[in-house]
């Protein structure tokens, strides 16, 4: 039998994935065996779309098998050439998707109360190369849609957003609403205040720019163990994406274009499925937890994290904390490498920059001096353990290392 020392040491992950139950699983496993049709767009596949988009709030979903095919077949279907503006505080799926195209990553700094690409910055690095916009909704917090949709549309650009975190995401449909939501951005990075709650009309950010792709890895708030998911607005796109997932396959014997091979199997489609019933349960776990460290940790010098925007519909899919070493006695590194001694696991997320890797470290925009923001936030970042699993005892663990 294990002693009680052990269990109170056991490894808390810094996620968790999201399983639906096995019994109802082995049930569509077995009407799947029955079929002998486990892929080539199936029946699970065919109703997962359509799940997905009635619960996403969208007009169309086309299915992917990760979430970095989508961004790379977005680029493509767009014929995006010439540059790209995008973040380097992002995962790195981003910005090689946009190498992979044969396109420049351009970066602009982030705006820290958000680590979002700061629309200001946006305008300044467009040239005559410039043809389209890869903003992240980072960590599940919104970019502002209606100013990048402004400076898009008055230089003629296309916006593609990796929306990787914001499954379920919402944000204010009134105009007003949406001033309101994102002038008090200005202050949620401010500890000791709590965000105001307000019910409003809200709409799915994925109805925002040309294209959304989503990830669906196991690691997200929603997952297929692996897999993801592009949005568009029309059934035209819809079926022109979906050719060029199946080799640019349009029957049996066209082809009509180069494409990849992205489809989903009947498997996974299944899983998605059953997980689709639960991930509104799974997203209220997460924000209670959230709501746990933001009381705990109010106030703490040297500690800040993002508080809740008035009238958006978050999905708390991480909860990064900032580190000022000088007024927290600590170091972010320190902190971090203190909590994983006590075997829990959290993630220096975004850390190193994109920015810095060798493929891009050469690029102009890519320059210390032009990123100060995100470099600050990169080196100070520590996200904490979240997921719908967290027991109390769990969180109580993780804030005692944090607070003592």
């Amino acid at each position: 039998m294990k002693s009680k020392d052990y269990m109170n040491n056991k490894q808390i992950t810094v996620t968790s994935p999201l399983l639906p139950n096995l019994d109802e699983f082995y049930e569509l496993l077995k009407q799947i065996w029955d079929s002998k049709w486990i892929t080539n767009n199936g029946s699970f596949h065919r109703q997962l779309e359509a799940a997905l988009a009635e619960y996403l709030k969208v007009p169309y979903v086309s299915l992917f098998t990760n979430g970095t095919l989508p961004l790379l077949t977005a680029l493509q279907a767009l014929r995006i050439t010439g540059e790209v503006i995008t973040t380097p505080y992002s995962f790195v799926a981003t910005t090689h998707s946009i190498w992979w195209n044969g396109c420049k990553p351009v970066f602009v700094d982030v705006d820290p109360k958000t680590g979002n690409m700061n629309p200001n910055k946006i305008e300044a690095a467009i040239t005559p190369k410039t043809t389209a916009i890869m903003p992240v909704h980072c960590y599940g917090k919104p970019c502002d849609v209606r100013r990048i949709k402004e400076i898009a549309d008055k230089y003629g650009l296309k916006v593609i957003y990796d929306a990787a975190h914001a499954f379920a995401l919402e944000i204010p449909k009134n105009e007003e609403d949406y001033k309101v939501a994102f002038d008090e951005a200005n202050n949620v990075f401010n500890p000791s205040q709590a965000a105001k709650k307000v019910e409003v009309e809200t709409e799915s950010i994925l109805n925002w720019g040309d294209m959304s792709t989503l990830s669906f890895h196991a690691t997200k708030v929603y997952n297929t163990i692996e897999g993801g998911a592009m949005i568009m607005h029309d059934a035209e796109t819809k079926k022109r994406i979906d050719y060029l997932k199946n080799f640019g396959f349009a029957d049996e014997v066209t082809v009509v274009g180069p494409g990849i091979n992205s489809k989903v199997d009947e498997m996974r489609a299944a899983y998605g499925l059953l997980n689709l019933k639960q991930v509104d349960a799974a997203i209220e776990a997460r924000k209670n937890t959230a709501n746990v460290y933001r009381d705990a940790l109010r106030g703490i010098d040297g500690l800040t994290y993002y508080e809740d925007m008035p009238g958006v519909k978050h999905n708390y899919s991480y909860f990064p904390i900032f580190i000022d070493a000088e007024k927290y006695g600590m170091t972010r590194d320190e902190l971090y490498f203190k909590m994983k001694e006590a075997n829990v696991l959290g993630r220096r997320y975004f850390y190193p920059l994109i920015s810095e890797f060798s493929t891009y470290r050469g690029l102009e925009s890519a320059r210390k001096e032009n990123l100060p923001n995100a470099h600050k936030m990169a080196d100070s970042v520590i996200c904490l353990p979240m997921h719908h699993e967290l027991s109390e005892e769990n969180i109580n663990r993780i804030l005692n290392i944090i607070i003592h």
